[in-house]
Formats: structure tokens, sequence, C-alpha cells
């Protein structure tokens, strides 16, 4: 709430960072995973998909604020005004912990279901891992960014 508060492009840009890092670990884990990130709560994770999103996502955020900067509603995203508060320092130290939160969001709702035995975690939508799959990242990610935006703005 404090996120779309500020403003829409705020939020949707925390939107963004996770499922990028969702899609990027994806496609990086498919064609380059060998080493396992955490093989007993998510064998298909790997180190370097975790990599590949990671990257992903900062170019994402070295675009929206170097090429889309020009435009005033680019502006009042979490990367720019990371950027703009704190430096390039700040961006990548906060934009590489976002993505960490997102990848221990996944984990900790993979133990979830391994700790209550079951494949999805709700009937909803069935064979994607259940409703909790395609919120799990959000839910660390979203306080750590209002929290601080809340701290730099």
């Amino acid at each position: 709430m404090h996120l779309r508060a500020i403003s829409m492009s705020l939020f949707l840009s925390v939107l963004v960072l996770v499922w990028a890092a969702d899609i990027g670990a994806y496609f990086a884990g498919k064609a380059f995973g060998k080493h396992k990130l955490a093989i007993r709560l998510s064998p298909g994770k790997s180190i370097e998909g975790a990599v590949g999103g990671w990257l992903l996502v900062l170019s994402i955020a070295l675009l929206s604020t170097l090429v889309l900067s020009d435009y005033d509603l680019t502006r009042s995203n979490y990367f720019y005004i990371l950027q703009d508060k704190l430096g390039w320092l700040g961006l990548f130290t906060l934009v590489s912990l976002s993505v960490a939160m997102s990848i221990q969001g996944d984990l900790f709702e993979s133990q979830l279901k391994r700790i209550a035995g079951v494949k999805d975690s709700s009937a909803l939508l069935p064979g994607h891992g259940g409703f909790l799959d395609r919120i799990d990242a959000l839910l660390p990610v979203l306080p750590l960014a209002a929290l601080l935006m809340i701290l730099v703005a």
C-alpha cells in the first residue's frame, strides 16, 4: 500500500524486479544450470539460474536509470529512486539484496510445501505450484522495498 501510495510506477517496478529475477533465473537455469542452489528444498533451482535472474534485474535497473530517466513516469520507479538517492553502489547493493530476498521467498515457500508434504500450495492453480507460488517471491521483497522507500525518500 505504501509503494502504491507513492506512485504506481514505483509499485510496478518492484513487481518487475521480482518477475524479472524469476524469469531470468528460469531461462538461465535451463540453459546453464549445473550446480544446485538448494537441492532438498527445490531441486530445479540452480546457482547459475540465480545469477541469471540477478543479471537480468541489473540490466533492467541500468536501462531504467540511464536510458529511460528522461521520462517523468520512470523517475518514480524503484531503480531510479535508489540510484538518485544512494548512487550506483547503493542501487547495485539494494537491488542485489532485493533479488536475494526474492529467491529466499521462493525457497521458503518450497520449504513450507515440503514440510506439509504437498506439491501445490493450493488447488487454485493446479500444475503451477498453487497460488502461493505466484506471490512467494513478492512477500519478502515488497515490505523491503517499502522500508527502503521510507528510509531514502
